[in-house]
């Protein structure tokens, strides 16, 4: 009779739980809004690229709310670290899987977004990265990008330095173990030679080699090279322009987006990346309305000026809304059911966004976007549009 008794009660429990988990996921479902997640590292080395993305992502959601949401229906947003790792992104993902997230918007940096794009497809989860760039995220068919891919990047940069012939003599440094950097990397090389540019020294460095870069320098120098292109971080830039103006060595430095932030390095002589240019679809300092009223906010509620990985979020959030409002979704869909009309719907809007210049924002059916690259040098401790 004992025994009958427990078995009772324990299947007794094992239902009330059931219930109690379908009753939290339907209580969800009747405060009739789009649940949104976030993920990106806002502690670590890339925290300056999450932590942007983290804020610019809650200004676009206020905004949206506070004009009346989606059709009507608001947003609920929820952002998660993940310190740019690969694991601790995928548990971030699972964390806002259990919250009741419909749609994502990351991961922020590649390889970690690669192992969540793996999941997001598996669950056919509707997935918009603002920053990743490797075009590996795009091979599920789920995942949109606002940012360039890393081929785009590279093609970009060789042609921008040729046709403003900043340099024809030209070193790479990079890091071989990243698929951001050597992406990238592979593809300016590849385009400077249909750009006549000389490509003088082609230097790696790894994940496990990042804090001398003494060789890398003294061989781009010997090599006479004019320009030193980075496809790298901020933080790997850093000490790369510390150690050059130790040895003397003063060329030009042209980079792609993960240099935006170098100016945010704690205890970094901002004087070093004085002249410093790169490739970014967004200049915190244009004329354009949109853009100021955006800069405005983000400093007056954050106390700095945005990057470009927030404007790309903030372009990421407003992407989704014009999506959902194409494909006329409603928060009462299933995850995959929004999945598959949010990927058609993708392919068929047209954003006037922060990074999209005078065209706007517009995407393939494969989840690349289509959007005008702009260049900025840092002049006076700022960057600025050339």
């Amino acid at each position: 009779m004992k025994r009958a008794v427990s078995v009772l009660l324990v299947a007794a429990l094992a239902v009330s739980s059931l219930a109690a988990c379908g009753s939290k996921s339907a209580s969800k479902r009747e405060d009739d809004k789009f649940y949104i997640g976030g993920i990106g590292p806002t502690t670590g080395g890339a925290a300056i690229y999450g932590t942007a993305v983290k804020n610019a992502a809650k200004i676009a959601v206020d905004e949206i709310n506070e004009d009346g949401g989606i059709d009507g229906h608001k947003i609920e947003y929820k952002f998660e670290d993940d310190q740019s790792d690969a694991e601790k992104s995928v548990n971030a993902y699972n964390t806002l899987k259990d919250w009741g997230m419909q749609v994502l918007l990351g991961t922020v940096t590649s390889t970690p977004c690669v192992a969540v794009a793996d999941k997001t497809a598996q669950d056919n989860m509707f997935q918009v990265t603002p920053s990743a760039s490797t075009t590996d995220v795009l091979a599920n068919g789920n995942v949109f990008q606002i940012c360039f891919t890393d081929p785009n990047q590279g093609t970009a940069s060789a042609q921008y330095i040729a046709e403003n012939k900043l340099a024809s003599k030209v070193a790479v440094i990079y890091n071989s173990s990243d698929v951001y950097s050597s992406g990238i990397s592979d593809k300016f090389i590849e385009e400077a030679k249909n750009e006549k540019l000389d490509v003088v020294a082609t230097e790696a460095f790894t994940e496990d080699s990042k804090t001398d870069f003494s060789t890398q320098l003294k061989k781009a120098q010997d090599s006479g090279a004019e320009l030193v292109f980075l496809p790298i971080y901020y933080t790997e830039a850093s000490i790369i322009l510390k150690q050059a103006d130790t040895m003397g060595f003063a060329p030009k430095f042209f980079g792609c987006d993960g240099l935006d932030g170098i100016l945010s390095v704690e205890n970094f002589d901002t004087s070093l990346a004085e002249g410093v240019m790169l490739l970014t679809p967004f200049a915190a300092d244009a004329d354009d309305e949109a853009t100021q009223n955006f800069v405005k906010k983000y400093k007056d509620e954050f106390g700095e000026v945005p990057n470009q990985f927030a404007a790309d979020a903030y372009d990421g959030i407003y992407s989704i809304k014009a999506a959902l409002e194409k494909a006329e979704a409603t928060p009462d869909m299933s995850v995959s059911d929004l999945c598959d009309t949010l990927k058609e719907a993708m392919s068929e809007v047209t954003i006037q966004g922060l990074t999209g210049g005078d065209e706007g924002l517009n995407w393939e059916p494969t989840g690349e976007v289509n959007k005008q690259p702009k260049a900025v040098i840092i002049k006076d401790g700022t960057y600025t549009a050339m």
